[in-house]
């Protein structure tokens, strides 16, 4: 019943910016914790950022400096502003939310990917 939906990704060239968003929708009481993830071909799924309902950060030493997570919770949506993008950032991005479905019950959901391709 609950839905991510990612948006903003596409092609890019080195040093240029991006911002991502993720959208929940359905039936939500809350949402927890929320976090971008990217997985390049051939490599491990790797945190990028999260943040949680409070707005306590945490970011891979890769994207430090350069990325911005946020979120508004009263519209369920996480952003990730992407700057000073450089190939190496490349891949596909997942968006993952902790979801209080009732005040009892807790899920993980995953977006299906937005791309990101930097272009030197």
């Amino acid at each position: 019943q609950v839905r991510l939906v990612e948006s903003g990704g596409g092609l890019v060239q080195a040093g240029g910016s991006l911002r991502l968003s993720c959208a929940a929708s359905g039936s939500i009481f809350s949402i927890n914790d929320m976090g971008w993830y990217r997985q390049a071909p051939g490599k491990q799924r790797e945190l990028v950022a999260d943040i949680t309902r409070g707005g306590s950060t945490r970011y891979a030493d890769s994207v430090k400096g350069r990325f911005t997570i946020s979120r508004d919770n009263a519209k369920n949506t996480a952003y990730l502003q992407m700057n000073s993008l450089n190939p190496e950032d490349t891949a596909a991005y997942y968006c993952n939310a902790l979801v209080l479905l009732t005040p009892r019950y807790e899920y993980a959901y995953w977006g299906q990917g937005t791309q990101v391709t930097v272009s030197s």
